[in-house]
Order: structure tokens, then sequence, then C-alpha cells
């Protein structure tokens, strides 16, 4: 059935594709301006993927400041990548991973919306440009000696983007459904602020995609009321190959969708907000930590563990969790501070995150125990 699916789904790919134009891979320097790789361009009031460009979704979404985000994923013709349990997805060189952070626009002039990423629906961008503001668009592109991040910032016209690797800040307005405002920095990062998140192993400090490890990549995509699975449909695209051992990989649950356990939820949200730092080989290796979906011991996710490297950030509290008391909880206080020495994560928010907020305080809140 999966596989079904997958086959179905391309026909709905070329409706939203120029297939007359494929992606150009630049192998040397990038180019200043974001159409020099031609993987998407805007006509008639949309943004078009250019053919072979492939948007993808994640299973559970991560906090950034309540920007939604397009996700793309291009392959060079006539190459494949390949799926193993042991080391998930991997690509061949010429690869270029895209995401585009944009807003839906409010009504008030200079406003933008505060929203929920909706996973598993067409995505919005590909529809009306003239209701989003695009900020920006970070590559991940595959060299010979491995990823490079790249970063471009749009232009106010929404015609193009000009690469950066100084990074930018946008001041910006989020308007809620109550009509409350509230005024913030966007922040695009640096080259070395990508490094920051994609470097997952603090020895090798190696780039690598996270989105498309496979817990978070292997999930079913509704579009135009039709289902299919993504690592199938690259499959079926000659993208890649081994496929089929996906039938054994348990996807992260959706944090959003209450009908799974809070527990549940939670784990998932905090594995793709802050694993990529807290894993056993992370950046943050030295506080102790490890949010990955996989950590199985109370003191890993931080239960009733003293804090090792936390400095001030603990906010005088003396556990990263204390059951049943999310007030006395450090990863509460780093969750719900905007102070810079103190938020978490340190790169990818300026505001707190209030439903994420609600739902770490609400999972600690039913724990049982005491430190």
């Amino acid at each position: 059935m999966r596989k079904l699916l997958a086959v179905l789904f391309v026909a709905l790919l070329v409706c939203c594709s120029d297939t007359h134009s494929p992606p150009v891979y630049h192998s040397d320097q990038p180019p200043t301006n974001l159409s020099d790789w031609n993987l998407f361009n805007t006509k008639s009031g949309r943004l078009i993927l250019s053919e072979g460009v492939v948007p993808y979704d994640l299973n559970s979404p991560l906090f950034s400041d309540y920007a939604l985000k397009l996700r793309t994923i291009w392959v060079p013709e006539d190459s494949r990548g390949q799926f193993s349990q042991q080391n998930g997805l991997s690509f061949p060189t010429g690869t270029v991973i895209s995401k585009t952070f944009y807003y839906r626009m409010g009504q008030l002039e200079g406003t933008v919306l505060k929203e929920e990423e909706s996973l598993g629906r067409l995505n919005p961008i590909l529809q009306r440009l003239n209701e989003v503001l695009l900020i920006e668009t970070r590559l991940l592109v595959l060299r010979k000696d491995g990823w490079e991040a790249i970063s471009y910032v749009w232009d106010e016209n929404q015609r193009d983007a000009k690469i950066t690797k100084i990074g930018d800040i946008k001041s910006l307005t989020l308007v809620d459904e109550f009509s409350d405002k509230q005024n913030f920095a966007y922040l695009v990062p640096d080259i070395n602020q990508c490094a920051g998140c994609h470097a997952m192993n603090n020895s090798t400090k190696v780039i690598e995609p996270i989105g498309v490890r496979p817990r978070h990549f292997d999930k079913n995509f509704a579009r135009e009321e039709q289902l299919y699975n993504q690592v199938d449909h690259l499959e079926v695209l000659g993208y890649l190959k081994t496929a089929e051992l996906t039938e054994s990989v348990i996807p992260a649950v959706d944090w959003t969708d209450t009908d799974y356990s809070i527990d549940e939820r939670a784990r998932a949200y905090l594995d793709i907000n802050c694993s990529h730092c807290h894993n056993p080989v992370g950046t943050a290796d030295t506080s102790g930590l490890d949010l990955t979906i996989s950590a199985d011991k109370p003191i890993e996710i931080g239960i009733c563990k003293l804090p090792i490297a936390a400095g001030s950030g603990t906010g005088g509290r003396l556990f990263s969790i204390v059951p049943g008391q999310p007030a006395a909880s450090i990863l509460v206080h780093r969750l719900e501070t905007i102070d810079p020495g103190a938020m978490m994560p340190e790169l990818g928010r300026s505001v707190v995150h209030q439903e994420g907020l609600a739902l770490i305080r609400d999972w600690i809140k039913e724990m049982d125990g005491e430190c």
C-alpha cells in the first residue's frame, strides 16, 4: 500500500513543478542569488518547484519563532542515495536540501500571524505568495567532502534571495487569534550558528541534516487528499534504494497530536527541538542530559538530575526535572525565559513557545516520585 501511495503522488508532484527547468548544482562557490540554484521560482504569484524538487515534511515540527517552513530535497539526475537501519538516509554528492522560513501576513500592516506549523497539508507558500512574508531559505548542499550550510535572505519584493554569511535580523510583530501583538527580532543564523545545530557530534564537528533522520522523515504525507510515504516516494523517483527497510523504523509522533500519550508527545518535542545538542556526543554532552527519543534512563532525560554545566541558567533551581513540580524544574525555566544566558534552545528562537512550554509543564506535572 505504501508503494502504491507513493506512485499516486508522482502525478501530483508534477502539478506544482516547472518540469522544463531542473535545478543547477554549483560544485564550487555558492552563487550570490538563490535563484541561481533554480530550486524554485516565483511565477503567477506562487512559488513553483523546479523539476525533481521534492517537498517533504517531518513527523513532529521544530519550533522557530512560529515560522512556517517549506522543506525540499533535490538529488542530481541518475544519482541514488541509500537507506539503512544503522545509518539512516544518505544521499549522493550534489544533493540539495532546502528549508524556506516564512509567515502568513496579518490583517494589520507590518504584522505576521502567530500559528503552529500545519504538517501533512499542501503548503500555502505554493499557492498564494502574496499572502505570506518570505524570510530566509537555508540550504544544505552535499559536497564531495561533506555537507555545506548556506543561508539566503529574501528581498522585499519576494522575487529572489541573497546569500549571507553573517546572518541577519528581521524586526517582526506577531499577532495571535486574539489580536494581541508581540514585537520580536527574528534571527537569520550566520555560518557558525548553522554548524552549532547541524554539527551533532562534538568530536567530529561534521555537519549533518537533522530533518531527514528516519524517525522524523519516515511518514505518510497528505497532498490533494492523497497520501504517500515519503521514503517510499523517494525510492519511486529513483532517489533512494533499499527503502523497504523502513518498515522497522519507529517514527516519532507528532507532538501536537493529542491522540498520543503526553509522554510520547513530550519526548518527541524534546527530541526534535533539543537532541541535536543534547545527545551523548553532541555539543551539550558536558551537561549529561540526553534528550534523544532513545534515552531510557530517568536521569538521562533530567529527572532528579543535578546540573553540571548550567551556571546561572538554573534560575536557582536544583534539578533538571522535579516530578510533579514544573515550576521547580530547570528544564521549564530554560524554555520559559528569553534571557540569552539561560534560554534553551540557545539558537532558533527569540520568543517563548507557549504551546510547547505548556506541554512540558503538563508532562512534568503528571510525573510521580520526588527528588
